[in-house]
């Protein structure tokens, strides 16, 4: 008799990796440190059980309240501090979405008892991912770009070298990081997402590397980093042109020693985690520009990888529009049935500036907003679509929306910088390369 495989969701709010590490014997994990990160992670892998940890102060129960409502076909457990279930909106939240409730530090034979029943239980009640979750870890379409990057992805899935992938953003490169790992011997191991713009600069060596107790002011544990928490299996680094160089000698050392030190230690430990970084900038440039190590460049780049933009692959817009119909189709109205001739028209031909990314997003707003029974160009805001290349008057309403967007959202977030990229879902040095080409000034 063949066991089921067993998926885990850890979703550690407090950017901690997880602790009573025999409780996890057994479960294929994959880490999330952010809301987006667990919905991507949803979306991309087949979880049956979910285990949140980190409520406190830095997380927003509202927006936790939504997600957990939003993935109730997976059985949550809670790991919390003691104290935590005092405030009202917590204890809340834990009553109406887990199944079951653990005070750090948790016991490991507990929480692997507690795990395995929750397990039982998914299975039980049929709380499984669709079946297009296990097929969004796949590229998909049939164009010839297409089918040339996964001859490539089944290809690299045999080796164990570095992969660098560069594309456009919106593009894939996640989605082709996440098919690689899936094509590899690693699959059965985790796969965690790092991305290394969105990481406030001073967390960074901590978050991958990890600490001991005492090594700085608030390590009050010893805590593994992201690199040892992949052991076995994959660690994406997205953004890799965003890590501060002074940390890159220090990735550079694991790519050629396999050994890692956590900050306050003198001992290093052996990592078998595969690395496979990722940028929408040309490393070249920023080789010859002294922003990127040249000798971390060229261990990163052994096995290149590029993804085509959208509009190199304009064959698959129609198996990719009802790829994600039916992928979100938990988010539509019951009336709505598909998409008019005008909307395919008009998606057929859109230049794709935001690639794949801009393509989800849109049919994502459609299928909310849409009032009739199929999706209009209207509802895709490309009623002004122009088949024979939009014209410099759409041109310029496209810049001046992405002008607005920016300023919209710099507003939102105080003129964080980080803030904001993380809103519109780029890095900062992506959102810094935007500003200069509108003219707006970086906040002092």
């Amino acid at each position: 008799m063949t066991l089921p495989d067993k998926k885990l969701l850890w979703l550690a709010l407090d950017r901690r990796p997880p602790g009573a590490a025999g409780a996890l014997d057994g479960w294929t994990l994959c880490m999330a440190r952010t809301l987006n990160e667990a919905e991507r992670a949803v979306r991309t892998h087949a979880c049956q059980v979910g285990l949140l940890s980190g409520l406190g102060p830095a997380a927003d129960p509202a927006a936790l309240d939504r997600f957990l409502g939003a993935h109730g076909g997976l059985v949550w457990l809670v790991l919390a501090a003691p104290g935590v279930l005092d405030r009202p909106e917590w204890r809340e939240l834990v009553r109406t979405h887990a199944h079951d409730f653990h005070t750090e530090p948790a016991d490991p034979r507990r929480l692997a008892y507690a795990l395995g029943h929750a397990h039982g239980l998914a299975l039980l009640h049929g709380h499984r991912a669709p079946a297009s979750v296990a097929a969004h870890t796949e590229l998909t379409g049939n164009s010839a770009a297409i089918a040339r990057l996964r001859a490539q992805v089944a290809r690299l899935g045999k080796s164990d070298a570095p992969v660098l992938i560069w594309g456009e953003s919106g593009s894939g490169k996640d989605v082709t990081a996440q098919a690689i790992h899936a094509h590899s011997r690693r699959a059965g191991g985790p796969f965690v997402p790092v991305n290394c713009g969105a990481m406030a600069p001073q967390l960074i060596q901590a978050e991958l590397f990890g600490h001991l107790r005492g090594a700085f002011t608030g390590a009050e544990r010893d805590k593994a980093g992201l690199i040892e928490s992949a052991a076995g299996g994959t660690i994406f680094l997205d953004e890799i042109a965003d890590l501060p160089r002074e940390l890159q000698s220090n990735l550079l050392r694991f790519l050629q020693e396999k050994t890692i030190y956590r900050i306050g230690s003198t001992r290093s430990i052996s990592v078998d985690t595969r690395v496979i970084a990722a940028s929408n900038v040309n490393l070249k440039q920023a080789v010859a520009q002294g922003k990127f190590r040249e000798d971390l460049y060229y261990r990163l780049n052994v096995l290149p990888v590029t993804v085509p933009p959208l509009r190199e692959r304009r064959d698959d817009l129609p198996e990719l529009t009802d790829h994600f119909f039916r992928l979100y189709a938990a988010d539509k109205p019951r009336h709505l049935k598909g998409f008019s001739g005008a909307a395919l028209r008009a998606i057929a031909s859109h230049d794709w500036p935001g690639n794949v990314r801009e393509l989800i997003n849109r049919i994502r707003r459609a299928m909310v907003l849409a009032e009739g029974r199929q999706i209009t160009p209207d509802d895709l805001e490309l009623a002004g679509a122009d088949p024979a290349g939009a014209g410099d008057g759409l041109g310029r309403l496209r810049t001046a929306a992405e002008r607005a967007a920016i300023g919209a959202s710099l507003q939102r977030a105080g003129s964080n910088i980080t803030l904001a990229a993380r809103d519109l879902g780029v890095s900062r040095m992506t959102l810094y390369r935007l500003m200069s080409k509108h003219g707006i000034a970086a906040p002092k």
